[in-house]
């Protein structure tokens, strides 16, 4: 049988580029997003596209039902979905806040908590979560995307270790900086967001330093080859990071104290 792969937030960066190189390769890939519209250049590659916000629970709920109806199983989960927007904790409303944990979490979560029963009938699966390198480190003015990572990381390994007797994989993969959308928006968002904020100075130029970087960010094909690897390879990983920084990043946070770290940080800022 071929492979059935649901991949959520599938209407550009790395979620696009992989739901293409999946169905190149052969598998039955279904792309979902909130916006149908934004996934239409997917069909020409047989990507089937499906409406899917995953802050809703009846959306996703009828669109796990509607894959189940059509082909009878789902192999792999990729949970993409996800966004950042970056403030002072201070000036952050619980709102925003809140909002982007359910994206970035519980949509998460909630999808594999869908999947589950149809992979554990069957003693097979892969739940592959798209965490970031924020996962492990903190920014300033990152503190809810960061929070949201950090939780991804933690909820993925507790994960793992309770399906695997079932047969079903949880892999983490951890980006580091991608030419996607993400970076504009959560920057912009940053410096909107202090515009009037005792935290002005520092937000602008904690962005200035990260938008003079982004002509270097790794393009999204580099991650959806990883996340390819990650299903086809037989013994996976818990995790796999890749692009700008990555592993120069995890490398730093494995070997420097909290108080070196910090100081790299407040150097920028000042």
């Amino acid at each position: 049988m071929q492979p059935v792969v649901l991949i959520s937030g599938a209407s550009s960066g790395i979620g696009m580029k992989t739901a293409r190189l999946l169905a190149e390769k052969g598998y039955i890939v279904y792309g979902a997003a909130r916006r149908v519209e934004r996934m239409e250049a997917l069909k020409s590659c047989g990507v089937k596209t499906i409406r899917m916000d995953v802050v809703d629970d009846k959306s996703m709920t009828g669109a796990i039902k509607e894959i189940l109806a059509n082909e009878g199983h789902i192999d792999i989960l990729i949970n993409n979905a996800g966004f950042g927007s970056y403030g002072a904790m201070e000036d952050v409303s619980m709102a925003d806040a809140r909002y982007q944990m359910e994206v970035n979490v519980f949509g998460t979560a909630r999808l594999a908590q869908l999947v589950l029963p149809e992979m554990r009938e069957r003693c097979y699966g892969k739940i592959i979560n798209i965490s970031s390198i924020a996962g492990k480190v903190a920014t300033p003015f990152g503190g809810w995307y960061h929070a949201s990572k950090f939780a991804v990381e933690g909820l993925s390994d507790s994960l793992r270790n309770e399906v695997k007797p079932f047969g079903i994989d949880v892999i983490l993969i951890e980006p580091g900086g991608i030419n996607t959308e993400w970076g504009p928006i959560a920057f912009d968002n940053l410096e909107k967001s202090t515009e009037n904020s005792v935290y002005k100075q520092a937000a602008f130029k904690f962005a200035t330093v990260f938008k003079k970087t982004m002509n270097k960010h790794s393009d999204p094909a580099v991650i959806a080859r990883l996340i390819l690897y990650a299903i086809e390879t037989k013994q996976p990983k818990a995790r796999y990071a890749a692009g700008y920084m990555a592993k120069p990043t995890l490398w730093m946070r494995k070997l420097l104290s909290d108080r070196m770290i910090d100081s790299l940080f407040l150097k920028i800022l000042k």
